[in-house]
């Protein structure tokens, strides 16, 4: 079969990527850009791929299922603890208003340095709190969620103490 001739046009840092990795294959460029297309044009040719791509598709499944539960414990917490803050706490009289602003920047600060520290150290609080409630109570999850019908209430106590998408991969 013969072969026909391209002429193609291509961005300097493709290029760049393109020589390097040229630079390291024994064939030439033009079976190298062969492969590439080869690999676009026919997937059934390169088994493993599809797997490879389905299992990374499930480990980000579940890793946007993690964040998307933590993200809601997140808007749940806080929109309890602002209306329970905003029930109890009655407005104060003008003489203790300014003593109590002094008072909320600094607890402030000290909130802001606490959320720094975890961030820095990647401890979540709400991991710990979930661990905690796992530990302390552990068919919490599995009677409010599940029902706690036997092998699934299981499940859910495991997945309290190891939130889902927490697998190493």
């Amino acid at each position: 079969m013969g072969r026909k001739r391209y002429n193609i046009s291509l961005s300097r840092p493709i290029v760049h990527k393109f020589e390097h990795v040229a630079g390291r294959h024994r064939e030439g460029k033009s079976a190298l850009i062969e492969e590439a297309l080869k690999a676009l044009l026919e997937p059934q040719a390169f088994p493993g791929v599809a797997e490879a791509l389905a299992h990374r598709l499930d480990h980000l499944n579940r890793t946007v299922a993690r964040l998307d539960r933590d993200q809601a414990i997140t808007s749940e917490t806080l929109a309890l603890f602002v209306r329970y803050f905003l029930t109890i706490t009655p407005p104060l009289p003008e003489g203790e208003q300014e003593p109590a602003r002094l008072l909320g920047r600094e607890r402030f600060e000290q909130f802001v340095a606490e959320v720094g520290r975890r961030l820095a150290t990647d401890r979540r609080l709400v991991r710990e709190v979930l661990e905690s409630i796992a530990s302390n109570e552990p068919d919490a999850f599995a009677t409010r969620f599940y029902g706690a019908s036997g092998d699934t209430a299981e499940k859910a106590a495991d997945g309290a103490a190891k939130p889902a998408g927490d697998e190493d991969d």
